[in-house]
């Protein structure tokens, strides 16, 4: 997330069209992409290779176990998707919306050692314009792309609603609660959300005007799944009160996890991450 002066900030909020505007500017910043798909000749196997900065950690078998391939929205672009068979004998299948500057290569490590430590799949996508993703990043094409993700992860692997985890990082909250508020799931976990884009701007704002863009703290409420909120109390990007405020909102919440002087992109760090994630998958989910 990048910041803007508050003359920037008036600019961008007073002058049409304001939300596709706020979005792109305070949200998007797809890294240059870390990885390519290249399709064989029937246009239906698609074979990953990832470049020097996707920092792959792992042995080729391990790369074996993931799947790519391109699937179309309904607003005309085309999204990668990536399926991580990190456990054969998983029940859950997390449908995992990254956060803001990281693409499918950079975040393919991370896939593999988080389903492999929770026992968990690990379905995943990039946003419009983002990694080998068509187009261009906006609020609409977010809700697009993870729509596009759902039905993906429904019909080509037959996973049913109440074996899918959504699971949104930072920006990736966003295309995760408006899913959640719309299809009902195993439970959802949101990791260092925001309320909107105008309470991150404008820390004092009260209500949500109609030129808003990612209006968490409404859909929230919206959402019938259990709900897990996870977020660093030293968040120096989106405050920490972003998460309780949403939090506080939930129908179903579960024990959110607030990790003590974590920031913004180092909660997994700490050993509560995986182990609230171990809690909450293999015991509280079984028995809700």
């Amino acid at each position: 997330m990048n910041h803007l002066s508050l003359s920037e900030l008036c600019c961008l909020f007073c002058c049409p069209p304001c939300p596709s505007r706020i979005a792109s500017k305070l949200a998007f910043l797809p890294p240059e992409p870390t990885y390519a798909l290249l399709s064989d000749e029937s246009g239906t196997r698609w074979t990953l290779h990832l470049s020097e900065r996707a920092d792959w950690q792992y042995s080729t078998r391990e790369k074996d176990s993931i799947e790519c391939f391109m699937t179309r929205t309904v607003r005309g672009n085309r999204i990668a998707c990536m399926f991580v068979r990190c456990a054969p004998s998983a029940r859950y299948t997390l449908l995992f919306s990254h956060g803001n500057a990281v693409d499918l290569g950079q975040m393919s490590s991370f896939y593999v050692g988080l389903g492999s430590r929770i026992n968990c799949n690990v379905f995943s996508y990039d946003y419009s314009g983002y990694g080998a993703s068509s187009g261009k990043p906006s609020e609409k094409n977010l809700y697009a792309d993870v729509d596009a993700a759902w039905h993906a992860l429904r019909t080509r692997y037959g996973i049913r609603p109440e074996n899918v985890i959504v699971y949104g990082q930072s920006i990736g909250t966003v295309p995760s609660v408006d899913l959640a508020a719309r299809y009902e799931s195993a439970a959802v976990i949101l990791h260092s959300p925001l309320t909107s884009g105008m309470r991150m701007a404008f820390p004092d704002t009260k209500k949500t005007y109609c030129f808003d863009a990612f209006p968490n703290i409404d859909k929230i409420s919206k959402v019938t799944s259990p709900v897990l909120v996870i977020h660093g109390t030293e968040d120096e990007v989106i405050d920490f009160s972003h998460g309780l405020a949403l939090y506080e909102r939930c129908q179903r919440p579960v024990e959110p996890l607030w990790v003590e002087g974590a920031g913004h992109n180092d909660v997994e760090l700490y050993g509560q991450y995986l182990e609230r994630l171990k809690q909450f998958v293999s015991h509280e989910l079984v028995n809700l």
